[in-house]
């Protein structure tokens, strides 16, 4: 079993910038990939970011690639979503999640994964 609290969500600017964190509980977190994905009010939960468990490949939605970066430190047991140049339309709650034996093409998978955090909200005011 692996529990996830997110952090570092907020209220901010366009153009700013805010960093997420998610700690996740447990001896394994290396054994995970973990994931970011967002939820919009009256929309679907939208794919974000991945990082493979080993952190070498990452998979990024379109909408947030050179904006967006993950990270990851195991030893902290904790994924990082560090967000620059936010837009207006970035405003959602961020969820983290952890898959256990994803594979590189289910990154991108919400169903994929086997837990997820509460969500943090993140508000970019125009």
């Amino acid at each position: 079993q692996v529990q996830l609290v997110e952090s570092g969500g907020g209220l901010v600017q366009a153009g700013g910038s805010l960093r997420l964190s998610c700690l996740a509980s447990g001896r394994t977190f290396s054994s995970y990939a973990m994931g970011w994905f967002r939820q919009a009010p009256g929309r679907e939960r939208d794919f974000v970011v991945a990082l493979s468990r080993s952190g070498a490949s990452t998979d990024y939605a379109d909408s947030v690639k050179g904006r967006f970066t993950i990270s990851r430190d195991n030893a902290k047991s904790t994924v990082y979503l560090q967000m620059d140049s936010l837009k207006p339309e970035d405003t959602a709650v961020y969820y983290c999640a952890a898959g256990r034996n994803l594979l590189w093409s289910e990154l991108s998978t919400s169903t994929a994964y086997d837990y997820w955090g509460q969500g943090t909200q993140v508000t970019v005011s125009s």
